[in-house]
């Protein structure tokens, strides 16, 4: 097996059964992606439309595609046809733009809400009021080319793991007041996607279905790109 199949092997022996990896390929070579693809793994992680669409062009087409960045609305377009998850929706007019572009390709695309949950002001995401503003409105009601399936937030950037650990236990406590009030009889709404590379294993002991691992597998990221 190859490095890079060797090091989701080791990733995965180390999950539990219920919580799946997402491979960050953003950056990386078509290369990389296929031999990881070639060691059986099928799910990966991109954060540019653009080079989503080109990747997904040139690999295999039963690939589970995520998007895990932040997601400009004039960008949908791109991904519409083909992502498997959206991880990082932050406002009702980014889901209606993903709507719009999955009625046109005719099909549901799964989402995550994103929350704010980390000390740094710089990162995206909602908090629990505008989440419940957002799913108890009329126009998120009348949605039918969506499905939100979950949340998603990522902690500090800090090698303070008490703070990550009480951040991914507020995430926890948002999913489910989330689920409390306005998905208790849907059996779709159960992801959380919380976890990296550097704090993914305190996410797991903190409720997380899907980690987020990029530098682990295929090495440092290309800022050049």
């Amino acid at each position: 097996m190859s490095d890079i199949g060797d090091k989701i092997a080791s990733i995965k022996g180390q999950l539990p059964e219920q919580v799946r990896l997402v491979a960050v390929s953003k950056t990386k070579p078509i290369e990389d992606i296929q031999t990881a693809y070639d060691a059986g793994h099928r799910i990966f992680g991109e954060n540019k439309a653009i080079e989503l669409q080109e990747k997904a062009e040139a690999l295999p087409d039963n690939i589970h595609w995520h998007f895990i960045g932040h997601l400009q609305r004039n960008k949908v377009k791109y991904i519409a046809p083909f992502v498997k998850l959206i991880h990082a929706v932050d406002s009702l007019r980014l889901l209606k733009e993903i709507n719009k572009e999955a009625l046109k390709n005719d099909r549901i695309i799964s989402c995550l809400l994103q929350f704010h949950i980390a000390s740094e002001e710089t990162k995206f995401g909602l908090d629990i009021k505008e989440a419940a503003e957002l799913l108890s409105s009329d126009e998120y009601k009348a949605m039918k080319n969506i499905k939100i399936t979950g949340i998603m937030g990522m902690a500090s950037n800090t090698f303070d793991t008490e703070l990550i650990r009480a951040e991914f236990q507020h995430l926890l406590n948002i999913f489910q007041s989330v689920k409390y009030k306005f998905f208790l009889d849907d059996i779709f709404y159960r992801e959380i996607s919380m976890g990296m590379s550097n704090d993914y294993q305190i996410a797991v002991q903190e409720g997380s279905t899907l980690v987020r691992i990029g530098s682990s597998i295929f090495g440092a990221r290309n800022y050049n790109k």
